[in-house]
């Protein structure tokens, strides 16, 4: 996809601090970053979304995962860490080539929030359950 920011990363016609690259993922310093080692990984073939990859390019990507958490939380020492990847834009993707965020957190001022909003009115342990199910039942389990 030529006009795919990432593409471009992919292929080098768009300059980015690459942190690391193997034939299936490349992983980059995010050019706006939340905090101190936000780190970007993407597939190098274009997928706009999880539903978009295979097994296969998904193993793959988080395959190097664990290695990229490791190495920041080596070399910054964070309090944690939060991986997010969002899909669509009522999500809040805004690039749509899939990409999953490494953001370090060192403390409540470190400019990153995930607040929860949970509905424990309209999901009681029974919606659960009855949700659960319908799931599961796609997967062709009881």
């Amino acid at each position: 996809m030529t006009s795919c920011v990432f593409c471009k990363i992919v292929e080098g016609s768009l300059p980015s601090e690459k942190i690391y690259e193997d034939e299936h993922v490349v992983a980059f310093m995010n050019i706006m970053p939340v905090t101190k080692g936000h780190v970007l990984l993407i597939p190098k073939n274009h997928r706009e979304n999880i539903y978009d990859m295979t097994e296969e390019e998904a193993s793959n990507l988080f395959a190097v995962a664990p290695k990229i958490a490791n190495i920041l939380k080596e070399e910054f020492n964070p309090a944690g860490m939060n991986l997010l990847q969002n899909n669509g834009s009522h999500a809040d993707q805004s690039v749509f080539h899939f990409h999953l965020h490494f953001i370090p957190r060192f403390d409540e001022t470190d400019g990153y929030s995930s607040n929860w909003n949970p509905k424990v009115e309209e999901f009681t342990q029974d919606r659960i359950k009855e949700i659960a199910v319908q799931i599961r039942n796609r997967f062709g389990q009881e």
